[in-house]
């Protein structure tokens, strides 16, 4: 396997992790620091509460749109990429299987993207196909890096700005539920904490008899 490859199967596992792995940081940032939680985690719940937080004049309306599109699109270029090297044999990769499910599946893939490329690049966050099929299928179909980038960009900040849109809408009352959730997973978690403590410390308190 070529370094190429290796960045490229490398970068998309971690950007399978990458929300998981930063999920915990939801209760801590959600209510404390929510600008910094878009920035790192650009979640659906993330740019809705900011978006929240501007109807109440908490930050800016502009903040709650722009902050999340980093985070969103930081990895769509590695399936553009394996998409122009790998060609369809990033498909049979994805779906996870070689059949003749999969081949009708490419067929549609490949009709769609001569037929709707570069829109489909645009509307990928809100089309009934995974994302990361439309990047792949434009890399295989040629699209340039610069062009995907830039119609990434353009769909990325159009999604997060609706997301915004739908928070700024809700108001105070998606403030009131971020902040709830904040509230009681920090008790959550304290309580975990000391109940890992009380049971370590019966266990180094209970006497251990040697055998026999």
């Amino acid at each position: 396997m070529q370094l190429a490859d290796r960045i490229i199967v490398v970068g998309i596992a971690v950007a399978g992790l990458y929300g998981l792995v930063l999920l915990p940081l939801v209760p801590l940032l959600g209510s404390s620091h929510p600008a910094l939680l878009e920035l790192v985690r650009g979640s659906t719940a993330s740019i809705i509460n900011m978006g929240a937080r501007a109807s109440v004049g908490q930050t800016s309306f502009a903040l709650a749109v722009l902050l999340g599109v980093p985070s969103v699109m930081m990895f769509d270029w590695l399936f553009w990429w394996a998409g122009r090297r790998w060609g369809d044999r990033v498909f049979i990769w994805l779906l996870g299987r070689d059949d003749e499910k999969a081949k009708r599946r490419l067929a549609r893939m490949h009709w769609f993207e001569r037929r709707f490329g570069p829109s489909a690049v645009v509307l990928a966050p809100v089309l009934p196909i995974p994302s990361a099929l439309i990047y792949a299928a434009v890399g295989d179909g040629g699209m340039r890096l610069a062009t995907f980038l830039v119609l990434d960009l353009t769909g990325t900040v159009l999604w997060t700005g609706l997301l915004a849109t739908l928070g700024y809408q809700l108001g105070q009352s998606a403030v009131d539920v971020t902040d709830a959730i904040a509230h009681y997973s920090l008790w959550a978690t304290l309580a975990l904490v000391a109940a890992v403590i009380t049971v370590q410390a019966v266990r180094a308190r209970t006497p251990h008899h040697p055998a026999g």
